[in-house]
């Protein structure tokens, strides 16, 4: 037995018990029956019981070698009963009442254990079983300093007890002494790891202190097959948890849910088996299932980690509005409740309802205040809200409280990036990355300042960067440097890029929504609607994805599928804003004037202070073209919110008939916001297109300090200049074009002054080029004619000037063409 052969006490000639006397076979009897407890064979293991207890039925023995028997066999019931039976025979015998406190300890009956361990240390101070398993229990319940004490009786002479040695490992961690835990367990697997493996199969309790030690000491691949051990001589045993926890962390998620799923048959009322089982599930991408059984935990037991844990499931299915519900109820019934505060905090950020998330936040902040990850959470809440002195005093206090925390200081450099500070984001983060040069964390966000510091090279660079440290899984810098070339109108470069993420995640939702964006931009339409409901299918029910589906689905003109998701969003939470906004825009679009109206007027009155829904009464007026009436819900809007999207409504509703009063209410804004870009394009286009060039051209400049790598506004500063006679409208033409090189009506316009500036060669060259891209656009069309008129091939000129006086699309310079073609006949 003691080699790990109990196969050969059962089997082996030698061991046969024909003759032998009985002083002999009873004691070989109960060795027999210990070898079948090791063998998970009961049958044999009882017999052997029943044929020592017939011959001497008084010795408590028999009784005794029955229990491990039971309780290997998962018999509570009879273990205990033969416990009593043992002590009923022997009152005396230490090792009576402790066997019972084994069979009462796995039902489990902590007091009556505890009881029944107390009456064997009471017989046998010494007995090392005794004072290690109360110890134990003494652990169970939190009473650190007693389990101290029975250790400290354990005899300190001959070999150490390894359950001892855990337990004071325990006792140290408890007591913040880490370094001697550590020490405890390396003793433990030093004591451990040396037994033969035949050996230690049959002792699963040996098996189990070695697995745990190993996984304590964070060496997972040592703990694995102690482990297994356990799980191979005991299905559904405790430790099934923890393989599970290594076989996760390990990417093994299904044979972690195999395990966990045979171990809660046989457990159902385990809720912390439950949410493991849970968390692997989602592990998964099976939110919905997770969510299932937490449902089922928490009716076992309703405690406010089981709701956290059903919150998240929830989260993952896209399903925020219960989320929120379960992760508030965890956080009010337990304040102190980390995970789950800062789970709904974070859903409120990402919702866009600051004011809420600074509430959860805040309180939380006041159980754990020097939390380095809440603090820097705090201060993202805070950003969110607008309070950006108030945001840099919580991401301060984080990289204080934890110097090494690289999240705070990315969260300062990007308070620096957003007050274009950008030499002091720079020197912070270049610390970071000399400290370590594959944070991914640091790596983008170096790639975001050379963006805005409009280091175009550099930060394609950087996004690359991130890709390359990025591991297999993660897809994240590829998608970001999709996001780059889109937002910079690189259709093509974003299509390549899109190749690094495809390879990584394929079929990954976000990867779909790239690919999405990237056809679109390519003129993709069909690529972009296939993918797109392949995506809205992946989204599950998550509100805000499904708005952002809806969204490219409208631009890839797919206005039922894009009905379908938000339908969908608003199924799960109707109360999501950006969907109902959406949704009345869709509706409009679709000429269904009266279920806009009854949209809009919901949003309006649930939210009657907020702008969002007099902007919506505003945009069903301009439908009906009920223009004052439009002014009239845009000016309230304004009042309520003003924003730069509640300005633009009132400037884009009052140009159309009072462009001076448009201008003015722009240049009113500009004064106390000279930073709204936006707010500066549309003053420009408007004073463009009312014969105002130095307005204009006064408008385009401010825009481009803003942005020095806008070449939408290089483009239209090109025509103030020319209007002027500006002999640098050239210059900035070329500067465009090198920004967007690509891009037709940007070559066009290049090309008009190229022309303007003498240069007809190179003006004919770049107008039939952008001629060729977009046919349709009468304005390249005319300024193609202009040049050829001037070659002397009128033929051509009539034909470009004809084309571009049918074109449907506004033209800027139709005056001048007819006058032109006029000319030619």
């Amino acid at each position: 037995i003691n080699q790990g052969k109990p196969d050969e006490v059962l089997n082996s000639p030698r061991m046969a018990m024909d003759g032998l006397p009985k002083g002999t076979l009873q004691p070989l009897l109960l060795l027999r029956a210990a070898a079948a407890a090791d063998l998970a064979d009961l049958s044999a293991g009882l017999k052997a019981v029943e044929d020592a207890r017939r011959l001497d039925p008084t010795d408590a023995g028999s009784w005794l070698a029955e229990v491990p028997l039971r309780i290997r066999a998962r018999q509570y019931k009879e273990a205990l009963a033969a416990a009593d039976k043992a002590v009923s025979l022997s009152p005396n015998s230490a090792d009576a009442h402790y066997s019972r406190g084994e069979a009462l300890h796995v039902v489990p009956n902590l007091v009556a254990a505890l009881a029944a361990y107390n009456k064997a240390i009471s017989l046998e101070p010494a007995h090392v079983g005794a004072l290690v398993a109360r110890a134990g229990i003494h652990m169970d319940q939190d009473r650190v300093d007693a389990a101290a004490k029975d250790l400290a009786e354990l005899p300190k002479q001959g070999p150490r007890d390894p359950r001892g040695v855990y337990l004071k490992a325990l006792i140290a961690e408890r007591q913040g002494r880490s370094s001697e835990a550590r020490d405890s367990l390396n003793e433990l697997t030093a004591m451990l790891d040396p037994i033969p493996p035949q050996y230690m199969r049959y002792r699963p309790q040996l098996l189990m202190l070695g697995g745990m030690a190993h996984y304590s000491l964070g060496q997972r691949e040592k703990a694995k097959p102690y482990l297994e051990g356990v799980l191979r001589g005991q299905a559904g045993h405790p430790m099934s948890k923890v393989l599970a926890n290594i076989y996760i962390a390990d990417g093994n998620v299904d044979s972690a849910i195999e395990i966990l799923s045979s171990y809660i048959r046989g457990n159902p009322q385990d809720a912390q088996a439950m949410m493991l089982l849970a968390s692997a599930h989602m592990a998964q991408g099976r939110h919905a299932r997770a969510a299932q059984i937490m449902q089922d935990a928490l009716k076992v037991s309703d405690q406010p980690r089981m709701r956290t844990a059903l919150g998240l499931s929830l989260v993952g299915g896209g399903r925020y509005g219960d989320a929120i519900k379960e992760l508030a109820a965890a956080f009010a019934k337990d304040p102190k409740q980390l995970q789950a505060g800062y789970a709904l905090a974070a859903i409120y950020v990402q919702a866009g309802q600051a004011a809420n998330a600074l509430r959860v936040v805040e309180a939380l902040n006041k159980t754990h205040p020097r939390n380095a990850s809440v603090l820097n959470l705090l201060g993202t809440a805070r950003r969110a809200k607008g309070e950006l002195a108030g945001a840099r005093t919580a991401f301060e206090a984080a990289a204080e409280a934890d110097p090494g925390f690289v999240s705070a200081q990315v969260s300062l450099a990007r308070l620096d990036i957003q007050g274009k500070a950008y030499s002091k984001a720079a020197e912070r983060l270049n610390a970071a990355f000399a400290k370590d040069e594959k944070n991914l964390e640091v790596i983008i966000a170096i790639a975001e300042l050379s963006e805005r510091s409009h280091q175009l090279p550099e930060a394609q660079r950087w996004y690359a960067k991130g890709d390359e440290v990025a591991g297999p899984d993660n897809t994240a810098p590829a998608l970001a440097l999709v996001d780059f070339h889109l937002r910079h109108g690189q259709a093509g470069p974003a299509k390549e890029a899109l190749k690094r993420a495809q390879s990584k995640s394929p079929d990954g939702l976000l990867t779909l929504l790239a690919l999405a964006r990237v056809s679109l931009a390519n003129g993709d339409a069909a690529t972009a609607r296939t993918t797109l409901t392949r995506a809205a299918n992946s989204a599950g029910y998550n509100p805000p994805l499904l708005t952002q589906i809806a969204l490219l689905q409208i631009r890839a003109a797919a206005p039922q599928a894009a009905a379908y998701s938000l339908d969908k969003a608003l199924g799960e939470r109707p109360d999501y804003l950006p969907a109902q906004a959406l949704r009345v825009d869709l509706d409009i679009r679709r000429g269904d004037l009266g279920k806009a109206e009854l949209r809009a007027r919901q949003v309006l009155n649930q939210y009657p202070k907020l702008g969002l829904g007099h902007a919506l009464m505003g945009d069903l007026a301009m439908a009906r073209n009920q223009r004052d009436a439009a002014i009239a819900a845009y000016r309230k809007a304004h009042e309520l919110e003003k924003s730069t999207d509640s300005l633009m409504r009132v400037f884009s509703a009052t140009a159309v008939r009072e462009p001076a009063a448009a201008m003015r209410l722009a240049d009113q804004w500009l004064v106390s916001k000279p930073g709204d870009a936006m707010v500066w394009r549309a003053l420009g286009d408007t004073q463009l297109g009312a014969g105002n060039s130095a307005g204009a051209r006064r408008s385009y400049e401010a825009l481009i300090k803003l942005q020095p790598d806008n070449a939408e506004a290089m483009n239209n500063l090109t025509h103030a200049l020319l209007a002027q006679k500006d002999p640098g409208a050239l210059k900035m033409a070329e500067r465009a074009l090198t920004l967007a090189p690509t891009a037709a009506h940007v070559m066009g316009t290049a090309g008009w002054a190229a022309f303007k500036s003498g240069q007809p060669d190179r003006a004919l060259q770049l107008l039939r080029d952008a001629r060729l891209r977009d046919p349709d656009n009468p304005d390249t069309r005319y300024f193609l004619g202009s040049v050829l008129a001037s070659a002397g091939r009128s033929g051509e000129a009539r034909e470009e000037l004809s084309a571009a006086l049918k074109a449907q699309r506004g033209m800027s310079y139709r005056t001048d063409a007819e006058r032109l073609l006029s000319t030619l006949r």
